[in-house]
Order: structure tokens, then C-alpha cells, then sequence
């Protein structure tokens, strides 16, 4: 059995007095510690603060697992992903598999976005996606662990050395792609990503966010999406690379919008998608200092 000891991050919620009175509970007390934030800085940012309290204690963990809020680890979930990653030492990131709510299986990981892929989500047309196969973001993973770009990280254990070698999460990311960037920084310093299914958390979408489906139609995205993702694309392919992926989501959104009105599918993507998108492009380049 791995030495486990959880360290929650009071990110500004208001619930900070609350918190204290259960981590102090005999049963939590010996292996539950709580950090309590100055702000709200967003994913990235309540992570690192928890890695910070990690590494100050006397035998600073080998092994980070970053864990959302609004997950239900299974029995046997951490071990199985300390197993992996000390059975293969040359691996810096191994991801958990997810079940909804209703207990509906979530078997996915990912490619890195590209203007390629821009193309497909916006199209969204079917000889366009097939053609296109190979660079969709979205996979549906075996029942075998595999090799992926990234992997969802509301479960994702790290390995110290990895973390220590990007200096871990980019905190200038509130909300959304900071795991995608994280993963590829990773990836860029000879660490490989593993998606490891025999490692089950239930993930009960959108808690953390606010950004859950009604009546099973998509919310609007909110700000910082349209931010995280300018970020990525800049940070990690440079302006130009990223007014042209906004200028392909742009364009292939627009054109996969009229069919999907015509079928009656509009309703089933973000609305407002374009006009948010353009609002925070870099093809504005009043939106260029932010990154």
C-alpha cells in the first residue's frame, strides 16, 4: 500500500473555517493537511501551492496526484497508477480512467490541439472527420494502459522528478489547458503520458466549474476558456500559429453551423462559440499582452 497523505487547498472559497474543523477530526488529522490560499488563482495555482506544502515536509512524496474535487476514487485507484509508474521509471505522468455519475463508462485521453483539429471540431462534417482522423483531440482508449499526448487531470498522478523538471502547472492558466500544457512541457523534457485504465475515479463533470450541460445542451464558454486556449496556442506555437487556428475554428465553425442548423443541431454546440472566440483572439492584438 503507497503512504498516502492528502493535502487540501482552501483556493478562496469562503469555506476555510469549515475546512479546519474537519481536517481536525482524529480521523482526518494525521494525514489530511490544509493550505489555505491568498486567491483564487484558478487550477494550476491551488495545485502548485499543494506540491509547495508537499516538498517542505520531512520525506517530500515521490509521486504528486492531482485530484479534483469533484472526483470518488475507487479502492485500489492510486496504488494501481503507483505500480505503473514504478514499474516503468522513464514514465513522468499516468492518468486515471473515468465513470460519470451515473456510472456510465468516460474512456477517453487526448491528442494535442492543432489547426488541424480546429478544423474538425468546427466542421464536425463526416468524410471531413475521417479525413481528418488522425488529428481529432478526443480518443476513446482501450482497456489497456497506452501512451497519450495528455490525459484529463482531475486524476493524474506525476512523478516528482517530472514535476520538478517543468517547475510544475503554469499558474498564468485560470481554468482549462493548463493540464494540456503541463502534459506537453512534460512530454518536451523526455517524459512520456500514460493512460492507465485499470485506475477508476468517478468524475462527476462540470461541479468544479459551474459549466454542467442542462437539459443536455452545452452552456456558453465562459471568458477564460477563450483566454486559456489563446495561451496555449501562443505560448506553444507562437501569434501567428494562433491567429491561424482561430481563423480555421473561425471559418469551419461558421460553415459546420449551417449544417447543423439545417439538421437541427445548432442547439448541441457551445453557443455563441465565434463571436467569444473572436472577442479573445490574438487576431486582436490588444489581446496580445495578456500572453
Amino acid at each position: 500500500m503507497p503512504k498516502l497523505r492528502a493535502c487540501v487547498v482552501e483556493n478562496d472559497s469562503g469555506d476555510a473555517e469549515a475546512l479546519r474543523e474537519i481536517v481536525a477530526r482524529e480521523t482526518m488529522s494525521p494525514w489530511v493537511d490544509l493550505v489555505i490560499a491568498e486567491r483564487n488563482g484558478g487550477f494550476a495555482y491551488g495545485n502548485n501551492r499543494a506540491v509547495e506544502f508537499g516538498r517542505t515536509l520531512p520525506e517530500p512524496p515521490d509521486y504528486y496526484l492531482i485530484l479534483n474535487p469533484d472526483t470518488i476514487v475507487h479502492p485500489g485507484a492510486v496504488q494501481i497508477l503507483v505500480d505503473f509508474l514504478e514499474t516503468f521509471p522513464s514514465v513522468g505522468i499516468a492518468g486515471s480512467s473515468f465513470e460519470n455519475a451515473d456510472g456510465s463508462d468516460w474512456p477517453h485521453a487526448f491528442r494535442f490541439p492543432s489547426i488541424w483539429s480546429e478544423v474538425e471540431s468546427g466542421l464536425s462534417i463526416g468524410f471531413i472527420t475521417r479525413l481528418l482522423q488522425s488529428h481529432q483531440v478526443t480518443l476513446t482508449m482501450p482497456k489497456v494502459p497506452a501512451p497519450v499526448d495528455w490525459i484529463c487531470g482531475a486524476s493524474m498522478l506525476v512523478r516528482r522528478r517530472a514535476w520538478e523538471d517543468v517547475n510544475g502547472m503554469d499558474e498564468a492558466y485560470f481554468l482549462y489547458f493548463e493540464e494540456v500544457d503541463f502534459c506537453r512541457r512534460v512530454k518536451e523534457q523526455g517524459w512520456p503520458c500514460w493512460y492507465v485504465p485499470g485506475s477508476r475515479v468517478t468524475h462527476i463533470a462540470g461541479q468544479s466549474t459551474g459549466l454542467t450541460k442542462r437539459d443536455d445542451l452545452p452552456p456558453r464558454l465562459p471568458g477564460y476558456w477563450f483566454e486559456s486556449r489563446r495561451r496555449y496556442f501562443v505560448k506553444n506555437h507562437g501569434i501567428a500559429y494562433a491567429i491561424c487556428a482561430d481563423a480555421a475554428s473561425a471559418t469551419a465553425f461558421s460553415i459546420g453551423h449551417i449544417k447543423r442548423s439545417l439538421r437541427g443541431e445548432a442547439k448541441y454546440f457551445p453557443p455563441n462559440f465565434v463571436q467569444d472566440l473572436l472577442r479573445h483572439s490574438p487576431l486582436l492584438p490588444s489581446n496580445w499582452a495578456a500572453d
